[in-house]
This record gives structure tokens, sequence and C-alpha cells, in this order.
């Protein structure tokens, strides 16, 4: 054993300082045989749980503390700062930023015991909280403060290393400076809670890091009589990473690589032997004077501050206990008056068996509201067996406060549904918490809960995502912040922020780091090499190439250090009152006090994590209904069972129809596909197809031998009669992991709490073969053949880890039937809240083109209807000769544009419109709404004015005089000229904006100091940035032609992809008609009528790929195409990948050769062959005519893809964010046809010649 122990450790959580992850850190102390290891993080312990784990499993004592910046102390003032911390600042950002390393002395804090952890988390919360957000800095005060109420010396010490004023003494050889900071220190904290800290990392010279430092320090400690410890201020695990350390010094600074910005000069950072440490301190014994005897104490001391700090995680951190609030901090109402306490009267909350009482008493009256009399007796069966085990258990006081945060959610008007396992809780219907009735659907309590399985069940709230702030609001001011915070998540690096940072700390030029960075999808940093030699479309792009080897090396190195905090975006911390003595917490950027820890940490920590997830498919039916409402008057309860019916017919018509995109879970290419084969009937048959297309299902083939037995192509068969009740739902398939409950049950006579641990066993090798051997002599000696045991095992251990939670699956097919009863009865509204608050995994392009084929017309921008949603319109007529899918669902209605698709508008510039309208003309608009200048140009250019000039299609002849769009461009350059002569001094450059003064909260509450401290940060809009202005009737007057010829059809939809992201008046591929007639191009709406296995050629916008898991481990994309009369989809295997690769990720527009294949009454999907980039085609097809494009066609792809490939991946990276791109847009204006794929005379597009132009990276 080596008996050294490193007491300061800095892991990957000291963000982008540490180089190595605490489960390393562990792993190398292990292999160095030695016993007990600290961590002691830069400003937080957001590795502590983590590190605490690591060394459980380890067999390593683990010590717990935390580095912190301390504000200096007045010593120093004066000009007598050390040259090191002169050194550490600069004077001006690099590469433009706004960064600037503070040099402040730091201190180490080591906890001890239950006590000083309390207290550490308390301190680290403190000072995080007391300064500005995001830079924390303690005091003397502040550290006194929390160690006064400590009564063991071992509870909390204090390490002054060489980074504090002490070693800063020292580096100025100041033996009086050095007295007077232990003075100092010894005024606010006991001298046995202070330690002097030395490091060698022999470093030349006498400053900090050199042993002749370490001595001068070690000597004052000797003088005035301080403990003195020996440690290595570890940044790595191993002397390898030192560079990695380096990367994040240069991330940090935002400066390159270079020796004026490296900490180090040495590799000497690492976790050493004891043996490394102890000719560590024999050097510094003898720089300091003192004989070999010293160097022994310094050795042993370390050891015995090692031995008194170390910590049992389970006594002192609470690791495996479980910390619920309080009864009095809820209300618990069942219909009885209520005392002031919030508790039903005649219920005393400290009793011991009153959380029982009260759940009792909700269940009870939830039983009246959710059943018929008729079925009270299975039902409160049910219930008793439920609340036996939640009794058990000690968990009533979980599912009341979770009843609580769902009734506070549903009291401010916003939508909540449960998801997971929790779906199969009856306790969880009663209480309102869920929507799905366990009796009716056949779900297990076992699945969510048992009296066998200890860990706290995990209950998630779905709401709506656009009320999900609000939702936290009233969360944490019903808890308070001592019994409630957020849960955070690090974000760790991925292979495209590794590149970026290191690229840059490397020197390399932005252009080129962007390039190389986009050129990846987004797969963890260790593999990017892998991908390199691996994925078709980066083995042509000459990354692999050696001069970058040095750049992957390193980006490699980077995965999975955390980069930054954020708050986690659904989990909600509830605890008691010592929530704070258990997670420090800090101040999120919306201003919630956020733990330190994430949701997995926190749940080690038993305390409650409730996960309250904003969904974006709730807040657009919440939108649709109130839609439904503000334009045909009719009031829509979605879970109100006689106004939206489980078994509508026209709803499972539409999901039969695969016309399902918007709809919540079953819009993928994947599930339309599946859709149209299952042909769905009723609400089971929903949640099965849900199970169905899952990783897992899909992974073990458990789809296909389903659907044939469904479809009568097989007969349903069971392995053995008494299992026909348990897989009738599924033909004989298993589907559900409750259906492997059941069949454990059934098979072994063991209860559904037992067969559930034995399922969740089944997932790993050695509990499998545990399993095993219980398994068949419970069978056997029940009755059942050995033949029988054998099939039913076989079955078990293939499909027990990879099928599906049946009471998930059921809480996920609610909404998805109710958004598609809304698309069957509310076409045009609940598409307008797709559009709004865009659920789906499809642009938004996609759905306008969607609603068109409900016939639901799409209405331009309109500054006088136009709002900051998408709203529906009742029209007397529209015209579409477009086929509209059955019936026109959406005659009669249109979706208005919102003004916040307008690239670069802001909340501002959007509330000015709505509130200043209507208006009368385009003066009207600048003097009252005050847009920006590009602001008002973008709503010209996409038809935001032509209601209040007449302006209409640009097809036809126009009247004399007639103003144009190009008028009002005009205009608009008119008024900004006006504007600026007649207002220039409110146009005068403003101040700085101001910031909020800091609140003065009045109290300690984390919810009241977080929030104070966020809006401290928040900068103040000058008033005259929102003021409007009187009309004095001197701007320019009335908009006159001048004679410019209104924009083109092509040049209106060139506009609208630059502007909008949406081609709106037109559809884009409308355009390329000509040219894909005179390919014999098939249209998305002819596919059902195509023969199988017929090859065909398709086109469209690329509006999605995905490469999900599939069976055979091998690499498949799923290509969705959008031609305007329907999506197409296309699937690539590796073999059409290779030469494809990279037109088919690099390209907007395509055009696709593949096998149709048919699969079931709707399921149409093509295997396609290859892929050509469309605008590229119609070029060639302009200058050479038809045969020109099917030679190159029927070339290897290899020239043509270098032709254009440059082109195209700049085009592909530009269009995912939506800005425009030089490109040489096709020509029309000789087209070979006028007729567009509906017959509709398209037209032509004129003014812009051959000369290259702003356009979007389609080349259109």
């Amino acid at each position: 054993m080596d008996p050294f122990v490193h007491l300061h450790v800095a892991s990957g959580y000291s963000l982008k300082y540490g180089a190595s992850s605490p489960h390393r850190l562990v792993e190398r102390a292990v292999e160095s045989e030695m016993d007990t290891l600290a961590l002691t993080d830069r400003d937080g312990l957001y590795g502590a749980v983590r590190f605490a784990k690591a060394c459980m499993s380890g067999g390593i004592r683990p010590i717990l503390g935390v580095e912190l910046a301390i504000a200096p102390s007045g010593l120093f003032r004066g000009g007598a700062q050390s040259a090191h911390q002169v050194s550490r600042q600069r004077s001006s950002p690099a590469r433009g930023g706004s960064y600037r390393e503070q040099a402040l002395p730091r201190v180490t804090l080591l906890a001890g015991s239950k006590q000083g952890w309390a207290a550490l988390c308390r301190l680290v919360s403190a000072t995080h909280l007391s300064g500005e957000r995001g830079k924390p800095v303690t005091t003397q005060a502040l550290i006194g403060e929390h160690l006064s109420g400590l009564v063991c010396d071992h509870d909390m010490l204090v390490l002054l290393g060489p980074t504090s004023e002490l070693g800063w003494a020292a580096t100025q050889r100041r033996d009086d400076l050095a007295h007077a900071v232990l003075r100092a220190w010894r005024e606010v904290v006991d001298a046995h809670h202070l330690i002097v800290e030395v490091t060698s990392h022999r470093v030349s010279g006498s400053g900090p890091g050199s042993s002749p430092h370490a001595a001068r320090m070690a000597g004052a400690a000797a003088t005035t009589g301080h403990g003195l410890v020996l440690t290595n201020a570890v940044r790595y695990a191993d002397r390898s990473d030192a560079p990695v350390a380096d990367i994040l010094d240069a991330v940090r600074r935002l400066v390159p690589l270079d020796l004026r910005h490296v900490d180090r000069v040495n590799a000497e950072g690492f976790l050493k032997s004891g043996k490394e440490m102890a000719d560590i301190a024999d050097e510094i014994c003898r720089f300091a004077g003192f004989d070999q005897r010293e160097a022994d104490r310094l050795m042993a001391y370390t050891r015995q501050v090692a031995d008194r700090c170390a910590i049992d995680p389970r006594a002192d951190l609470g690791l495996g206990e479980v910390h619920l609030p309080e009864l009095q901090s809820s209300e618990f109402a069942v219909g009885a008056d209520l005392d002031a306490s919030g508790v039903s009267a005649g219920l005393d909350p400290s009793s011991g068996s009153s959380g029982n009482t009260l759940l009792r008493a909700r269940c009870d009256a939830g039983i009246g509201r959710r059943y018929a009399p008729g079925q009270h007796t299975s039902v409160v069966r049910r219930l008793d067996e439920e609340l036996q085990v939640i009794g058990q258990l000690g968990y009533a006081s979980y599912f009341l406060t979770v009843a609580d945060v769902v009734d506070l959610v549903r009291d401010m008007g916003v939508r909540a549904a449960a998801r997971g396992s929790g779906a199969g809780s009856l306790v969880n219907y009663l209480l309102g918490i869920s929507g799905v009735d366990p009796l009716r659907y056949g779900l297990l309590m076992e699945r969510f809960l048992s009296p066998l399985r200890q860990a706290l069940p995990d209950i998630d709230i779905d709401v709506e995502s656009a009320r999900r702030l609000e939702v936290y609001e009233r969360i944490l001011d019903r808890y308070t912040g001592t019994r409630c915070a957020c849960v955070s998540m690090m974000d760790t690096y991925r292979v495209r922020h590794a590149i970026r940072d290191v690229g840059a700390a490397l020197g390399m030029p932005p252009g080129e780091i962007d390039s190389i960075a986009k050129a990846f999808p987004h797969i963890r940093a260790r593999d990017a090499r892998a991908a390199l030699r691996e994925l078709p479309e980066l083995r042509s792009s000459g990354l692999g190439e050696e001069r970058l080897d040095v750049l992957f090396r390193l980006v490699e190195k980077l995965d999975g250090l955390p980069r930054h905090i954020a708050v986690h975006p659904c989990g909600v911390l509830l605890s008691d009152t010592t929530l704070l003595d258990r997670t420090p917490v800090e101040a999120s950027f919306l201003g919630f006090p956020m733990s330190q820890f994430d949701k997995d940490d926190v749940e080690d920590l038993g305390l409650l994590k409730l996960d309250v997830l904003g969904i974006r498919m709730q807040s657009a039916m919440a939108h649709a209904v109130e839609e439904v409402y503000r334009v045909d008057g009719v009031a829509v309860e979605l879970d109100d069972e006689t106004q939206v019916p489980r078994d509508d017919p026209a709803t499972f018509s539409l999901i039969q129809s695969t016309k399902t995109l918007g709809c919540f879970q079953i819009e993928s290419p994947g599930q339309r596909e599946l859709v149209g084969k299952f042909a769905p009937e009723t609400f089971d048959d929903i949640i099965i197809d849900i199970s169905l297309f899952r990783p897992g299902p899909v992974k073990s083939d458990m789809v296909v031998p389903f659907l044939r037995a469904r479809q009568g192509w097989n007969t349903a068969e069971y392995l053995h009669p008494d299992l026909e009740p348990v897989l009738g739902q599924t033909c004989g398939v298993v589907v559900f992991h409750e259906q492997v409950i059941e069949m454990i049950a059934t098979l072994t006579g063991c209860t559904l709490a037992e067969a559930d641990e034995a399922r969740r066993a089944l997932g790993d090798h050695e509990g499998k073969q545990h399993i095993k051997t219980w398994f068949f002599p419970r069978v056997l000696a029940r009755g059942y053949l050995t033949f029988v045991a054998q099939r039913c095992w076989e079955v078990l251990e293939a499909f027990a880890s990879f099928g599906f939670c049946k009471a998930h699956a059921a809480a996920f097919a609610l909404p998805t039937y109710q958004s598609a009863w809304l698309k069957t009865h509310h076409t045009a509204a609940f598409l307008a809240g797709v559009l709004t608050h865009d659920p789906g995994m499809y642009p938004k392009r996609l759905i306008l083109d969607d609603a068109r084929q409900f016939g639901i017309a799409v209405l331009s921008l309109d500054v006088n209807t136009s709002d900051d949603v998408y709203r529906v319109e009742k029209i007397s007529s529209y015209d579409s000769d477009r086929d509209a899918a059955d019936g026109r669902l959406g005659a009669g209605y249109g979706i208005r544009l919102s003004l916040k698709e307008v690239k670069g508008i802001n909340d501002a510039e959007v509330a000015r419109i709505i509130a200043a309208r209507p208006y009368q003309s385009l003066t009207d608009l600048w003097q009252r709404a005050r847009p920006s200048r590009p602001i008002a140009e973008r709503l010209v250019l996409t038809g935001g004015l032509d209601s209040l000039y007449g302006i209409g299609s640009p097809v036809g002849v126009r009247r004399r005089g007639s103003v144009t769009r190009r008028d009002l461009l005009l205009q608009v350059t008119e008024l900004d000229r006006w504007s600026r002569a007649t207002d220039k001094a409110m146009r005068a450059a403003s101040p700085r904006r101001p910031k909020h003064p800091a609140l003065s909260t009045g109290h300690d509450d984390p919810r009241m100091l977080a929030a104070a401290q966020s809006q401290a940060a928040i900068e103040v809009a000058p008033v005259t940035e929102v003021q409007l202005t009187l009309d004095l009737d001197d701007s320019p007057g009335l908009t006159e032609s001048s004679g410019l010829p209104e924009m083109s059809g092509a040049e209106r939809v060139r506009a609208e992809l630059e502007i909008l992201g949406l081609d709106v008046s037109h559809h884009v591929v409308d355009f390329y008609a000509p040219m894909l007639q005179a390919l014999g191009v098939t249209w998305s709406r002819d596919l059902l009528r195509c023969r199988s296995r017929s090859e065909l050629l398709v086109a469209g916008v690329k509006v999605a790929t995905q490469t999900p898991p599939i069976r055979s481990g091998r690499r498949v994309v799923f290509l969705t195409l959008d031609d305007g009369t329907g999506p197409v989809d296309a699937t690539f295997f590796e073999d059409a990948q290779g030469p494809y690769a990279a037109t088919l990720f690099h390209s907007w527009l395509l055009l696709v050769r593949g096998e149709l294949r048919r699969t079931g009454p709707r399921g149409v999907s093509l295997r396609a062959i290859g892929c050509w980039e469309l605008s590229a085609m119609h070029g060639i097809w302009t200058g050479h005519g038809v045969e020109a494009v099917h030679d190159v066609m029927r070339q290897p792809p290899a020239g043509f893809g270098a032709e254009t490939g440059e082109l195209s991946v700049h085009g592909a990276a530009e269009s995912r964010s939506s800005r425009p791109v030089m490109a040489q847009p096709p020509r029309f204006d000789e087209p070979t046809s006028d007729d567009g794929p509906d017959g509709e005379p398209r037209p032509t597009a004129g003014g812009m010649g051959r000369r290259r132009v702003l356009v979007h990276a389609s080349g259109f």
C-alpha cells in the first residue's frame, strides 16, 4: 500500500482546468495502491458524488474539498502584488473576446465529517450567490462564518497553498507579510483549522512551483506553529495528459497556445507515487534547512490530516438515503376544509401515519371521479395492494408531493400529463397525476414500484414547453429555495466543440476550423479518427491527412470533459429543509437556484428529482385548442373522453392514411411506414405501435413477426396455452416489459415483484446466468415440460432486455391520439400550433406544404394581421388545384404566418408592430412601430405590406402607376434618411447600457438570491429604443410608383427562402418542374399507384436525414424529401452510401433513383440506388438537354461529385444555419414548359441575368 495521500487534486469538473475525469483519477490511485484520495475541484463540488461513488467501487477512502478564489485581504495593496499575479492578467482579450482572467488568491478547504460536508455545501452556495453570477469569490469572513459552528478539528480544514496570499508573500520573500497573512486568518478561523500547504513541481527559479518557494512557505509554518502538508496540486492523472492541460489553459483564456499563456513549464502535476512525493519532501526540507526527520514528519502529518478528513460516503453524504419534503410544505386537499397549514382538518401531518392517511383519502376521492360505481370493488382491491407497498417503503409523501405539483400546474391553466412507468400506478391515476387508466389497459404497478426495489420511483410530468419556466417559478415559489432547486447538467466535449476549441488553441484559421467541425456528425470526440476511417462522406474529405493528426489526437483527449454547467431542461429537485446541507446551489442564467449536481448525482443522494419536461406538442395542442375557441367559438377539452372519445373512426382513418405529419410520435418516416402496415384501429393498437418502433424491438426483430400475425399472413403461435392471456394482444409476440413480467410470474409462480427483479437481471450476462439457474427448476416443478421451459427461456433471454415499457407507451399514446384527433377535426388550428411551437422532426416548410394538401390556404405575412404566433383565419373561398386529403379537412381556413419568422426580428420589434396597428401605410408603420431598416426591408420583400397597397400576384398585367415592392424598398431608404436627419440626437450612439443594481433580498433564501443575481446581470434598455415619436407630418409622403417592375415569382420565393426560411408563395420544386417532367420523375402523391419493385426517380427538398440503430448494426440513412405534393421517404443502405454520401449529406435539393417497396395497404418506401444534386442537374439539363442528364446519372459519381462538391458542402452547411450563400441560381428565363406538376402555369424569373447573386443554399 502506498501511504501517501494527495490532498489537492483537480478533476475535469474544475471546468477547463482539470484534465482527467474523477473515475480516471481513482483508477490511477488504485493502480498505485493508494488507499485514500482527495478531490478539490475549483469553484464547486460538481464532481464530488461521482468521485465518492468511484472511490467506493475502487476501495478508496474519499476526501472531499474545494478550491475557491478569495477576495484579497488588502495586505498587498499599493503595488505589492507579486510578479506572478500581475503576469496572469491580460490587458486586452484575444480574438475579440471579453474575458479577462482574474488573478485572485485561492484557498483549499477539506470537509472531514457529515457536519463539515454540510458546512462546505453551504459555503460554496453562499460564495456563488453573493457575487457576480459565474464568478464565485469567497471571503475570509464568509469562511469563518461557516467554520464557526463546527466542533471537531477535522470537520473542515483550510489549506493555504502557493496560490494563496501566503504564497504571494513567499514569492516576494516577505516574512513580515507571511506572518500578517496568517494573523489575519487566525482572526476568523481557529488555528487548528488552518494548515499550510507546500507544493513543488521542481520549476526552475524561486517562484511558485519551485522547491525554494515551497521551502519559504514551510519556514513560515514552522515559525508560526501551523501544521504543514505536502501536495502536488494535481491537474491530470498521468504525465502524458499534460498537453491537455495546456489546451484547457488556452481555451479558458481565449488565447492560442504559447509559452506566455501556459501555466506549466513541465509535466509534474500528475498523480505521483508516494516514493516520488517523499523525494520532493526531502528536497523542500533541504532548501528550508531542515533535517531528514522534518521530511519524515511532513509526510507523516500529511497522512495524519488525510486520515482525519477521510469520509464515509453513506454516513456523511447520505448516499442511499431518501429525503422527501415535509408534509407541511404541500397542500393535500381532499374536499375537506383546510387548516392554516394547508392540511386537511383532523389529520396531523406530524404523526407517523399522516402521510398514508392523507394519501388514502385523496385516492378514495379519486375513485368517485374516475370510475363508475360498478367498478369500485376491483379498483379498491388494486388500490389496497398499491397503498400497502407505498406505505411499506415510506413513499406516501413522495406521491402527495408530485400530486401537489401537478395540481399547481393545472391550476395555472397549463396542460400536464405523466409519462414513463408511473402510468402503471392506479394511485397516480386517482391522484390526477396520470391520465391513463392502468386497469383498462392492463398496466402493472410492479414495473414502476415494488417492495423489492428500494430506489425512489421516477414520475415524469410533461407540461407545455412555452410555459415551462412559469411552472418552475411556481414550484420554486411554493417550496422555497431551502427545499427546492433545479437540477444541473454538464455540457461535455463532443467532437464539434472539441475541434473548435483545440483548433483555436493551435492557431488554425477560423474558416478552416469551422469547415472541419461542420463536416462531422454529432458524435463523441473520442470517435473522431474512427469516423474518418468509417464514414464514407469523411473518407474522401481529405481530413485524414497527416498535418491534422495532432488536432484529432488532442480532440479525442478532450472527450467527455465538462465544458460548462447549465440548468437541466426538466429536472426539479425537492427535499426537506436539509437540502442545502446536501447539495451546493448556484444561480442559473435565468435566475433559478440550481444544484451543482446532475440528475444521477441527486438520485444517488436520495433527493426527490421530479422531471418537469417542457413538451412542444403539449404547447402545440394548447395553442390549437385556443385557436378553435377563438375562431369557431368551440371549447375543446382534450382530456374529456365525452368530447374526445378514444374510438373515433375518423381519427383512426387519418392515422391509417399515414398523413400524420405533425402528430406526436407517429410522424417519422419509419413510423409512417409502420402505421401504413399496421393500420391501427384502437387505442390499444397505438400503444403497440409506439412500443414496436423503439431501438430494442427493432433490433430484436419483433416487428415483422407481429405484423405477419396481425395481418393474417402467419397464425399467431403461443409458447403454451397458459401464456395466451399474456400474449394475446400482441399475437403471440413479446413486445412489452409487462408481458415479460407476467410470463415469468405465470411460469414460475413467483410474485410480479419478483418477476420484475428477474426481468431486470436478464439485462446483463452475470444476472442472466443467475436467473437461468433459478428459472428452470421452478418452471419444471410446476409441471411444464422441458421443451416448453427451454422455448420460453429462449424467448425471455432474447426479448427481455429489448422490450418496451407498456405504461410508458400508454402514456405516450394519449397525446399521440389527441394530436391525431385535432388534426382530423381541427386541421388548421392543429397545424397552426405545430408551426408555432415546432414540436416535430420536420422543418416548418414541410408542415406548410402539408397544410396545402389538406386544403388550407397559406397566408403571407401582413403587418396588420400577422401575430407573434401562427393564427387561423376563416376565408370565404380558397381555390387550390392540389388534392386535399380526406375530403379537404382544412377547406375554408387559412394559416397566417408569424412575424417571428422574419430573420433578425427581435421580440421588442414584434411587440411594437402588434401594439401600434392597424397601419395605413409604410410611413405609418415606420413612425409608430419604429422597425429597424433591415426589418422594414424584409417585411416589404416578404409581402408584409402588400395588403396596404393592393400588391397581388406577380402574374398578369399591372395597372399603370401602381406601387410595387421595389417602390416600397425605395421608400424605406427615404424614410431611413429622413429619420437620421430629423432624429439625429435619438439615433446617436447611446452610452453603454447600465445594469440593474443588485437587489437586496433581506433574507438568505437561495431562490431570491439567485433571482437577484441574475437580474443584476440584465442590461437595461435605453428609453430611446422603445419610445414612440409624434407624427409632425414632415416625413416622406405617399409612396409613388417609380416604374420599376414587380418582383417575379422566382424572386419572391428567393426572398422568402432567405428571409423566412420558407417558400410561401410557391414551392421551390415547382420551378424545376419542366426538367422533372422531362425526366419522368414520380411525385409523392402518385407513389401509391406504382408497382412494387419498380425503379423510378423522385426529387425534392431534403427535409430530414436519420441514422437510427438497426438490428444489423450497420449504418442506414433514412432520407425524407418534400416535392410539393407530400413527403417521399428513401432508404440508403451501405452499398449506396459510399459513392453518394457527400451528395446525400451536403445537398439541399436532391434527385434520387430507387426501387419502390410496397409494404401493407399504405406502406411505401424507396430503396435508394443513387442521388444527385438537383440544381446541378438542372444546369446540365438547361445547357445540354435530357440525354446529358441521363449520361451523368449513368456515370460513376466521383467525377460529378468533384465538380459540384465544394458548392454542395458549403451550401449544406449554410442552409443549416439559415444564412444566405453565394451560389449560381438556376435559370428560368426560357422554360421548356409552362406547366408545373399540377398543370398550373408557372411564372418565369426575370431581371437576374447570369450574374452571381446572394441566394439561398438551394441554389435557387
